[in-house]
């Protein structure tokens, strides 16, 4: 027996749908009801006139004797048309209104990626803090489980185009920002491949640019400098299923300090170091967080950190003071997903324990309650060739992860092609696994 709380969460995609068939219900009870009250006195006068007329046509027509049956057969004939024509235009209209709000929908099972994209709206309330491409390749999984995502996402790159976007124009870098909109969106391919095109180095001062991060710029100008209104409408344009906002406004960077004492500043400059990094601060320290990162956080079904860069890419953002707390608050499972393998100049020969106290040692307990570690060694032909480039295989070591107060959600989650990454529907899977149970 189904009980109640599941009955409704499993109605509740179609629960907008109902009450419009409930109003149209209404309103044909309404409807007959006034044709009952002024039958006698408007429509029994329209419909004698009406079949006067239909019968002098007939007697013009047929032999005096056929009269009767001649209109019975066209009545007959009338109602079968009037059917068939009324489906078919009310069919028409509401194909036309799909494609109208959702350009994509095209061909057939309209109705069927309606309901779809009805079902993703009722959703769980997923958070995924990270950037870089590890938090991209996350969202493309999440997705398919929900259209309520919130990705929260560091903006500390000073590298390549970003970093050159952020000199020049003094505005937040929107590689990854960008990454995470093409990620979610719902756009057709060919505006995707639009936002991702990067101009070749024969180009001139474009050499090296994303056109999306270009268009981004130019938004942030017509918004009169407002970051946040332009990444809206960059949101818009692609369709994306949820929203992608900066961990904060403010402009900052990443300044580390490594094992042997020594101190950089710069995220391209720390990972060209090639050390231990001890500790990474932002600078200037105590940025505020953004409210809707926060809001986001507060109203959560799950919450998900990485996969990305310790700490270039997931650090960062739990070094914002409000973040951290707002953290600790939430009542949403936090899970850190583990990388698959280690990052050189970053995480140099790190097991999986000490990812996960890295996390712990920058923000304290209360931020991490699961850890996704994955179990699936890549194939030996993959470990050779990540061996070259100072990349292994990221140690399970289960049991250390225990111990430092973490629950662990051990699997296959790996995808092995060119390179060794994490599967995004493997990893969104046992995410939505997680979260349904914590919802039943």
């Amino acid at each position: 027996m189904i009980r109640p709380r599941r009955l409704r969460r499993l109605l509740a995609p179609t629960a907008d749908l109902v009450k419009a068939v409930a109003l149209l219900l209404l309103g044909l009870v309404a409807l007959f009801f006034g044709v009952g009250l002024s039958f006698r006195r408007i429509v029994l006068p329209f419909l004698d006139r009406t079949y006067l007329a239909a019968r002098g046509v007939v007697q013009g027509i047929v032999a005096p004797g056929s009269v009767d049956d001649a209109l019975w057969i066209g009545g007959g004939v009338s109602l079968v048309l009037g059917v068939f024509l009324t489906a078919w235009a009310v069919r028409s209209a509401v194909n036309h209104f799909l494609e109208t709000l959702s350009p994509g929908l095209k061909g057939g099972g309209k109705v069927d990626v309606y309901l779809r994209r009805q079902q993703l709206a009722q959703g769980p309330r997923l958070v995924a803090i990270g950037g870089g491409t590890g938090l991209s390749t996350l969202l493309r999984g999440l997705k398919q489980h929900s259209s309520n995502i919130t990705a929260i996402v560091t903006v500390t790159d000073d590298g390549g185009s970003s970093g050159q976007l952020m000199r020049d124009k003094g505005m937040i870098p929107p590689g990854d920002i960008r990454n995470c909109l093409v990620a979610l969106a719902d756009a057709e391919k060919s505006m995707t491949d639009l936002f991702q095109h990067r101009f070749a180095r024969e180009s001139g001062s474009l050499s090296g640019h994303s056109m999306g991060n270009l268009l981004i710029a130019a938004l942030v100008d017509q918004a009169h400098g407002d970051f946040e209104r332009a990444i809206e409408i960059a949101s818009d344009v692609l369709a994306i299923r949820g929203r992608v906002v900066p961990s904060t406004l403010e402009r900052v960077g990443l300044c580390a300090t490594f094992a042997d004492g020594s101190r950089v500043c710069g995220e391209t400059a720390i990972v060209e170091v090639g050390a231990r990094i001890g500790k990474i601060e932002l600078d200037p320290p105590g940025p505020r967080a953004t409210r809707e990162a926060l809001e986001a956080i507060a109203q959560a079904d799950l919450i998900v950190l990485g996969p990305g860069s310790v700490f270039t890419s997931i650090v960062p953002n739990l070094i914002v003071p409000e973040l951290a707390e707002a953290l600790r608050a939430a009542h949403a499972p936090k899970v850190y997903v583990c990388n698959v393998m280690t990052q050189p100049g970053e995480t140099d020969e790190f097991a999986a324990s000490e990812h996960v106290a890295a996390l712990l040692d920058h923000v304290g307990p209360g931020v991490v309650d699961y850890a996704m570690v994955n179990t699936a060694v890549p194939s030996e032909e993959a470990r050779r060739r990540y061996a070259h480039a100072n990349q292994s295989f990221v140690d399970p070591d289960i049991d250390r992860i225990r111990a430092l107060g973490v629950r662990v959600l051990a699997g296959d989650y790996v995808s092995e092609t060119d390179v060794v990454r994490h599967d995004p529907m493997k990893v969104a899977g046992r995410l939505a696994s997680l979260v349904a149970r914590q919802r039943a």
